[in-house]
């Protein structure tokens, strides 16, 4: 564990890198992409002529004996969770640096635009819920909790905490779901929880620890598992990590992670 003054020093140093790329490159993408996609329940009034039909609350017509409709207003707030992966496999330091710095610079483009954020640290357990709130205050404690938090699990349930999320928050939210996606059996839960809530999946990885290169025999740790295994690979360069996400972010060590989350932005995907 850092001491305090170390904890300060790296969590400003992380604030300034994070406010500068949220300001220059994620805000203007960030506003046309999420903001307003939605609509959300206002009122209930009386139907009018030229109102349409498929307004029309029944239930409440039903009970009133005359015609009601729901009104609706554009999303303008909007809530933004960040799901993050604690588990033993990223908590290499080259990982663990990336993953803050990208949680830094969400919560700072998301507060900046006056959402509230909220993070769910994960392994294969829940190990810490911050509730949505907003404010530089908040977005300073999301960052210094994932530098500290020491986790319980090893290993990653991703399916576990996408069930967990869709059972506790039930409002439309956007959330970013950051993994290295050393996992599996998950894509019917994302699919789920895709349907009510805007997911984007950001794969985190790191090259160097994903492929080995022919002509050696290795030895491997799972550092979730600890189990070891040893290849003998003569042959061709095997790639030994997830496959990228066809419909996501993927990000790798040492990349530029602005530039990809730019490219995902382009593309439309947001609704």
């Amino acid at each position: 564990m850092e001491n305090k003054k170390e904890l300060l020093k790296k969590i400003r140093a992380i604030e300034i890198k994070a406010t500068i790329l949220s300001d220059n490159i994620f805000s203007g993408q960030y506003q046309s992409c999420l903001k307003g996609n939605g609509m959300e329940f206002s009122d209930i009034r009386r139907y009018a002529p030229g109102d349409d039909v498929k307004k029309i609350d029944w239930k409440v017509t039903a009970k009133q004996r005359k015609a009601y409709v729901k009104e609706f207003v554009e999303e303008r707030e909007l809530s933004v969770f960040l799901l993050v992966d604690i588990s033993a496999s990223n908590r290499f330091k080259e990982k663990l640096d990336l993953i803050t710095e990208l949680v830094g610079s969400l919560a700072f483009s998301a507060n900046k635009n006056g959402d509230r954020v909220g993070a769910l640290f994960f392994s294969d357990r829940v190990e810490k819920l911050i509730p949505l709130k907003k404010g530089r205050k908040h977005t300073l404690s999301v960052i210094e909790n994932i530098l500290t938090i020491e986790p319980k699990g090893k290993k990653t349930n991703i399916n576990m905490i996408l069930r967990y999320f869709g059972k506790i928050f039930k409002r439309r939210a956007v959330i970013f779901l950051i993994s290295d996606f050393l996992d599996d059996g998950y894509e019917k839960e994302m699919k789920i929880l895709g349907q009510r809530h805007e997911l984007i999946p950001v794969r985190i990885s790191d090259k160097k620890y994903e492929s080995l290169p022919k002509g050696a025999i290795f030895t491997l740790e799972d550092s979730e598992t600890e189990e070891r295994i040893v290849i003998e690979n003569y042959k061709d360069d095997i790639k030994i990590g997830p496959p990228s996400l066809p419909n996501g972010i993927n990000i790798d060590v040492g990349e530029d992670y602005v530039k990809e989350i730019s490219k995902f932005f382009n593309k439309g995907r947001m609704r």
